[in-house]
Order: C-alpha cells, then structure tokens, then sequence
C-alpha cells in the first residue's frame, strides 16, 4: 500500500497503537489524522482542555517520529474520506469503539469507504479484551454479571502489545493545520492531557502500586492511580497498564481494569446504558425534586461526606471511586433522586468521563444495572467513619468544617449548638431529614 490515513479518536498515542503500528509496517506513506467534531466541543469544558493537550502531545510525539497530526474541524466521516481522496489513500485505519455515536462513525466511515472504493479497517486498542470478543453460553450477546465474566476475561488469550512505529512519513504537500486553542476548563486543579504526561504518571504508579489492596479505599490517602483519564482518552494503552499491573502481581488492580472492559461490553449490546435501566422494571418513581438535585451538584446538602465528594468533582474534574458510591447512592438512594440527571453532571466534570463506566456504574448503584444487590443502600456516614475516620478527606474539600476536629466532622449536626451555630455550613436538607435513623452510626 502507498498510502494510509489513520484516524485517531480516543487512542491518542503512539505506543501500542494497532491503528498507526499497522499503518506504518504496511504503508509508504501514512497520514495521522483527528478531525475535531464541532458536535462534541461544549460537552465538557474539562475534557476539552485536556483533549486538546493531548492533541498538542500527540502532535510532538510524531514530529519526533518525522510525520505530524493533520487536524481537520468538521464532520468526521466527510474529512476523513475528503482527505483520504486527495491523498489517493488507498486506506484508512481507526479504533473501534462501542459508544453510539463512534458506531453511527464507523457505520458511516464504512459506507463511505465502499462507495469510492477505499479500504478501511477497525483495530482494537481501547480495552484490555475486544468489547466482542468475550460472549457468555446459551446464546447471550454480554456477560451481565461480574464474576463470571473475570474469570472468561483473565484466562482469555489478549493481544500482543504492538511497537511504536520507528518512523512516519506523511505523502507530500499535505498541510497540518492548526492545533486547537487550549481553553481553561472548569477545574481549576484538573490532570493534564497527552502521552507524555500518562507515560510520566504510570511509572510514578508502577512504583507505588504494591499497596493499592490496602489503600484503594482509603479516601484521604488517595492511593488510587489516577490513571483513568489517559485511558479514557487513550493517551495509556490498558494493555500496557494491565500487563504491567500482572508483573507486580497487583491483581488487585488488574480487577478493576476487567471492570472497565466489563462495562465497555455492556454498552456495545446496550446503547442506551445512559438513558435506560438495564433490568427491565427496575426505574422506580424518582422524586422531581430540583432543590435536593442542586444541593448535591454544589456540594451543599449537609453531609460532609457528599459534599467533599461533589467538591473535589468540580475542583479536580475527578474524584475518588470511593466518593463517586457514596455521593451516587446519596441521590439516587436517599434523595430518590433520578439517576439520569447524575449521569449529566458527572458527564460534565470528569476528564475520565465516557458512556460505558459512568453511566454502567450509576446504573449500577442506582439498582438499575448489572448489581446483584440492586436494593443495597450506601450509608453515607458510616462509609464516612469507614473510609475516612479522621476526617481529613472532608476537610481537604469542605473548608467551612476545618476547625473540627477528628471523625466528629462528619456529622456536624451532633455539635455542641454553640459550636455548631459558629459553623458557616449548612444542617441536612429538608427533604432529606426524615431519613435521621440512618444519619446516625
């Protein structure tokens, strides 16, 4: 082949990349390409910042290899097919993907492809194990349960992680085009995008990730990895970070990266995940209450706990796997709040934000999902006592408490009233008082 176009979506990156490797060993000439869809830019002002620091890293990164990103703004599917013919690409070369809208891309790439006569073909690259790969007996098209699923995932035979192309060649004559404008973003203390930054947090977690058993619950010791928007935007290979994970024997961590491929699974059979329940039946009567819904996305309903969890989402644009039960279960559970509109605004302000792990997990904690308990409900203020005894996560994140001392944080309402009464911080919420049996531990 003369001449390939690889299309990046959400696999930016130049080590074990599929799309580009193959590209690369089996073309004279390969055009990177990501074309900025105007649809996808207001969804999060978070993701867009740190997409297009990834851009901006991915671009150098292949300056280092002797090509470069050709940026294109518009509908996907017609730049890719416009460039590819003024190219005479014979092919083009992207990662598949499960949500919707990346499907509705592919189907449309492929239509297009056939009808002026290019190849194209879909790599994987954004899990551990191919969405489609796995399928349970008796005919079921996706595992849905866990278990089950885990032990087909870890004895399945993974791929083989692919080389960083040694060298790319663009065709000549063909203009780069700008980078986007890195925007601000909401969070003012949100991760960087790009590679270069993924690759540098990685072995920093290599290094630490022999407590993670110990620590991945311990809210105040933030012993996660925080590795999740890299692999959200493809900047990390899960592969990578999964084999590397075996070596040190974390199979502790290697669960939850099966967690991940578990919930990309689900939502290639089940587009619907963010609007839908999964268990047929399973949407209750939510409470319309918009005055509850508007205190628990400022982070004021007057459980410590919550609050801290709904703070550091806006501050960081992530937070701790802890907090998102907690805070999730706090509305859909306690408040009878919809789960839906909990989807939207985690949507929002988190960088690792995507269709198959928020909305699977808030399914999941609402009762709507893949939970074999779907009727558990989480106490808030006993997974508080639990997971952060002393209090320091709350007061990391709800500074009007600061001056409280050890666990007595978070339940501020059992305060002496003169110390309560000096306290800038609001009691629980109207509609959330009947609920004071559960409040204590």
């Amino acid at each position: 082949m003369k001449t390939a176009v690889v299309l990046f979506t959400r696999d930016l990156r130049v080590r074990d990349n599929p799309a580009l490797a193959a590209a690369c060993a089996s073309a004279e000439h390969v055009v990177p390409l990501y074309v900025l869809d105007p649809k996808l830019g207001q969804l999060s002002p978070n993701r867009t910042r740190f997409l297009h620091e990834s851009l901006a890293d991915l671009r150098a990164a292949l300056r280092d290899k002797g090509g470069d990103l050709v940026i294109r703004m518009g509908d996907p599917v017609a730049e890719t097919i416009e460039l590819a013919r003024s190219i005479n690409a014979e092919g083009i070369g992207m990662a598949a993907d499960v949500s919707t809208y990346a499907r509705r891309r592919e189907e449309r790439m492929r239509e297009e492809c056939e009808r002026h006569r290019i190849a194209l073909r879909l790599f994987p690259g954004l899990t551990v194990v191919d969405p489609g790969e796995l399928r349970p007996g008796g005919g079921g098209s996706a595992y849905r349960v866990f278990s089950p699923y885990h032990r087909v995932w870890r004895a399945a035979q993974w791929r083989e992680e692919v080389a960083t192309p040694a060298k790319i060649t663009l065709p000549p004559a063909v203009a780069a085009g700008r980078l986007p404008a890195i925007p601000k973003g909401e969070s003012p203390d949100a991760a960087h995008g790009g590679e270069t930054e993924a690759r540098r947090k990685f072995a920093t977690w290599m290094r630490h990730i022999g407590p993670y058993p110990e620590l991945h619950n311990d809210m105040p010791a933030d012993g996660t990895s925080r590795l999740s928007p890299y692999l959200r935007f493809g900047c990390l290979s899960p592969l990578e970070l999964a084999n590397a994970a075996l070596k040190s024997d974390a199979d502790d961590y290697v669960r939850q990266l099966c967690w991940r491929d578990f919930y990309y699974q689900v939502a290639l059979v089940y587009p619907q995940l963010s609007t839908k329940p999964l268990r047929p039946g399973a949407d209750t009567e939510w409470r319309d209450d918009r005055d509850a819904l508007q205190h628990w996305q400022d982070g004021t309903t007057g459980v410590p706990v919550v609050d801290a969890g709904m703070r550091q989402l806006r501050a960081e644009g992530w937070m701790h796997n802890r907090a998102r039960l907690i805070t999730a279960a706090f509305l859909t559970k306690h408040l009878g709040v919809d789960w839906r509109p909990g989807v939207q605004w985690f949507f929002r302000w988190l960088l690792d934000g995507d269709v198959p792990n928020n909305s699977g997990n808030w399914q999941w904690v609402a009762g709507t999902g893949n939970d074999t308990r779907p009727y558990r409900k989480f106490n808030p203020i006993r997974q508080a006592q639990r997971f952060d005894p002393e209090g320091v996560y709350v007061r990391r994140y709800v500074p009007e408490l600061k001056g409280v001392e050890g666990g007595a944080v978070h339940q501020p309402w059992r305060l002496p009233d003169k110390v309560r009464r000096g306290l800038d911080y609001p009691g629980p919420l109207e509609s959330h008082r009947d609920e004071a049996v559960w409040l204590r531990p």
